[in-house]
């Protein structure tokens, strides 16, 4: 009877261990920035960035992580894509002052996008 208690127990941590980090990973995905360009109060160089965020939206904080270190933490909202992405992509726009802001991020595989907004740049 311990035997079947212990071994049941085994199984329920190793299935709860397994579904938190299938749900981590699901909160992170790998992004190429090719030019600079400003998210938050931060301008981010060109370079590959981690791309993390907490909460199940749709209002989010997003961590921007490079080679371990958070460089930029920012407000964001997460959604559905629309059905014709078919490809990651950042989306941008160049203000009046000639900056690069980062407005939305593509996620084709999970149909996922992160929206940022202007006033939490």
């Amino acid at each position: 009877m311990k035997q079947i208690k212990y071994t049941t127990l085994v199984f329920i941590l190793a299935f709860m261990s397994s579904t938190g980090t299938f749900a981590k990973d699901k909160n992170r995905h790998t992004v190429e920035i090719s030019d600079s360009l400003q998210v938050g109060s931060t301008q981010m160089k060109p370079g590959k960035y981690d791309v993390q965020w907490q909460g199940t939206g749709p209002e989010i904080q997003v961590s921007f992580v490079q080679n371990g270190k958070t460089v930029a933490t920012v407000p964001g909202t997460l959604k559905t894509n629309d059905p014709h992405v078919t490809e990651d992509d950042i989306v941008t726009e160049t203000t009046s002052a000639n900056l690069k802001t980062l407005k939305e991020i593509d996620f084709s595989h999970n149909k996922e996008s992160l929206v940022f907004e202007q006033s939490g740049m």
